[in-house]
């Protein structure tokens, strides 16, 4: 038997199907196996760092034989496995505990697990010909998302998709086709001027009622309203109180606003936990107006869907059930490696007649097995990636409870965190009360800032600190965070705990590498 080394001196026609390429395929995928494990075991340890950044032009010159550029020759599977190796090591290790610069963190293991399968398997999500069992999985997790949700299980619909942009654009696509299924065959000249509505994170701003202002909520809607035709400037923006929630009261005079003006509403986002403060609009209040004025009502929980599975906090999404679509990414607080998205629909069958076009090549009518699970047409992709296993494998790898007690695990962290900023003077929370999801905002204060007065000149000083530190953390790279503006509020750091592996000590860590970072600025 050849040895390793010299199985690995050969080029990759080497591998599987060669004839004879067996035992190379196997020594080559074992020494794979051993880099990702060593790279998971390092991504765990807290004495390794988070990342070890370099910047652009260092990456493309290549450091220490690592080269972004593409040979004519093929290289041999040592040097394919020493590319590997150094990928992972300038990149970053969002499974690390003290990276918390994201909503998806974490790396699960069993999650891992079925995407290495899922690739293995390379198959389509189109039709249950080339897709039996992933079809069927589907379908399952998706029931159960719906009954989670309060939906009938018999009643529902939906699909994977990739990324809760996606999910969302799904969600106005099929309500104007609800309103106006002329839309599909003649376009939107056939139809009135429309009017979608989504919120804006709001306190002593005017708004004008008719225009999508830069401080909108997730820039999906626009994008969805650009991408479809409708328009972005027909996506109006309804004010938000000091917390981020949506004013239902504002959303109904908004609507009034839109039909005096000659425009038809028809969608309204509402949001389950926010991208930068985790608010929760008030869905139940939405619900009420959205019936009043016969409009679809969609629930953007990408990010706050997860805590649907808590029984302790799943009140802040009450009034979900009454939605006609719901987003919810699992690559996010349940901790599902990317991507991971849904969009959930309370009509069986509108996704089907919004998006079918009966390619003769894929969807034959007379096929010997029941077509209804050829679920491609549902799709306005072709090709649709496997992202369901992952998610089926770790739910019966957790359990509900599982899930429940890694999300309450976040929200503590998120908690803990509040409550140790609450109680210093060189930390400031960026709004009162407790955080409702795992957000929490804040701003670090040097000690020459402390004593000041609030000024414009002291909000410029401030605006320039989260920058100056993160650059320091990068550089360093120890722990990671965001940071961001909002509206008139000057730069504050946004941590979020999506991550089971962080527990106490690393918020601790957190709170001293920014002091560290920070105390001389």
């Amino acid at each position: 038997m050849l040895e390793c080394h010299t199985l690995l001196s050969f080029l990759p026609y080497y591998l599987l199907p060669a004839e004879d390429g067996e035992e190379a395929t196997k020594h080559f995928l074992q020494e794979l196996v051993n880099i990702l494990l060593a790279y998971i075991n390092k991504s765990l340890k807290r004495s390794s760092k988070v990342l070890d950044f370099h910047y652009p032009h260092q990456l493309k010159e290549g450091l220490e034989g690592f080269s972004l550029e593409l040979p004519d020759q093929p290289d041999n599977l040592e040097q394919l496995l020493v590319d590997c190796r150094d990928t992972l090591k300038y990149g970053v290790k969002t499974g690390h505990p003290r990276f918390f610069n994201q909503l998806s963190t974490g790396l699960d293991i069993i999650g891992l697990a079925g995407e290495w399968l899922t690739s293995t398997a390379n198959t389509n999500m189109f039709t249950y010909e080339i897709s039996p069992v992933f079809i069927l999985m589907e379908e399952v997790v998706l029931r159960k998302m719906h009954s989670i949700i309060g939906w009938p299980e018999e009643d529902g619909d939906g699909i994977f998709c990739a990324g809760g942009t996606m999910s969302n654009l799904y969600s106005v696509l099929l309500a104007r086709f609800h309103l106006f299924p002329v839309v599909k065959t003649h376009g939107m000249s056939a139809i009135p001027r429309l009017a979608l509505f989504t919120s804006v994170h709001v306190h002593n701003l005017i708004i004008v009622s008719s225009t999508l202002s830069e401080h909108a909520s997730h820039y999906s809607i626009k994008k969805s309203a650009a991408v479809l035709g409708i328009g972005s400037e027909n996506v109006i923006v309804v004010r938000c109180d000091e917390r981020g929630k949506m004013i239902s009261s504002e959303l109904n005079s908004s609507i009034e606003t839109a039909k005096s003006k000659g425009l038809v509403p028809f969608y309204v986002n509402a949001t389950a936990g926010t991208t930068v403060y985790g608010a929760f609009d008030p869905l139940n209040e939405i619900a009420d107006i959205c019936e009043h004025h016969g409009l679809w009502m969609h629930v953007d929980a990408a990010w706050g869907g997860g805590l649907l599975l808590s029984n302790k906090h799943r009140v802040k999404l009450q009034g979900i059930k009454r939605a006609h679509s719901v987003t919810w990414n699992p690559h996010k607080m349940m901790g599902v490696p990317l991507q991971c998205s849904t969009i959930l629909v309370k009509r069986k069958g509108l996704l089907q007649e919004c998006n079918q076009l009966c390619a003769e090549y894929l969807f034959q009518p007379d096929k010997h097995y029941d077509v209804s699970y050829d679920t491609g047409d549902k799709s306005i992709q072709c090709g649709r990636h496997v992202d369901v296993f992952k998610l089926w494998l770790m739910w019966k790898a957790k359990g509900s409870e599982g899930f429940e007690a890694q999300i309450n695990h976040c929200l503590e962290n998120a908690e803990y965190l509040y409550y140790k900023l609450k109680r210093r003077t060189d930390f400031q929370l960026v709004f009162k009360g407790k955080p409702e999801h795992s957000n929490v905002c804040f701003r670090y204060l040097p000690k020459r800032l402390q004593s000041i007065l609030p000024s414009p000149e002291r909000d410029r000083e401030l605006h320039m600190v989260a920058p100056k530190i993160k650059t320091k953390m990068m550089e360093e790279g120890f722990t990671m965070i965001g940071y961001q503006p909002l509206e008139d509020k000057v730069n504050f750091f946004r941590c979020v705990f999506s991550n089971p592996a962080t527990q106490r000590e690393d918020v601790d860590f957190l709170i001293d590498e920014i002091v560290r970072l920070g105390c001389e600025l």
